[in-house]
């Protein structure tokens, strides 16, 4: 998200990113973020739980507003867990491969797809 975050701000439309993988994110260099040290996919909160989820998006929404540092991350202090263990599992089977500052495409075919008259995905263009 931060690549596609640095992209739509680069055309004068604020973003912010919510985040449960830290170090991809600022690696990533998105605007501003807001990280849960969350299993990947629960990014907005625990399901069914509305005050939480509405706390999220309202951190989001005030990053929006106050951050004046590019790439500001804010984390916020919810646990999934009492104590860390729920990682163990999720680290072990850890298989993402090395990010990259600039698209990547499987194949040459992938790369002379991106339209560089996309308004979407002007910025997937083969240089």
């Amino acid at each position: 998200m931060g690549l596609i975050g640095r992209e739509v701000e680069a055309r004068g439309i604020p973003s912010v990113s919510l985040s449960s993988a830290l170090s991809i994110t600022r690696s990533a260099g998105a605007p501003r973020a807001v990280f849960l040290d969350f299993p990947l996919g629960r990014t907005a909160g625990r399901a069914f739980d509305k005050a939480m989820q509405r706390d999220v998006v309202r951190h989001a929404l005030d990053l929006v507003r106050d951050a004046t540092v590019p790439g500001t991350v804010t984390e916020l202090d919810y646990r999934w867990a009492a104590d860390d263990t729920w990682k163990d599992g999720v680290m072990r089977s850890d298989s993402r491969q090395e990010r990259f500052d600039t698209p990547q495409y499987q194949c040459a075919a992938d790369a002379s797809l991106a339209d560089p008259e996309c308004p979407t995905c002007v910025w997937l263009a083969p240089a």
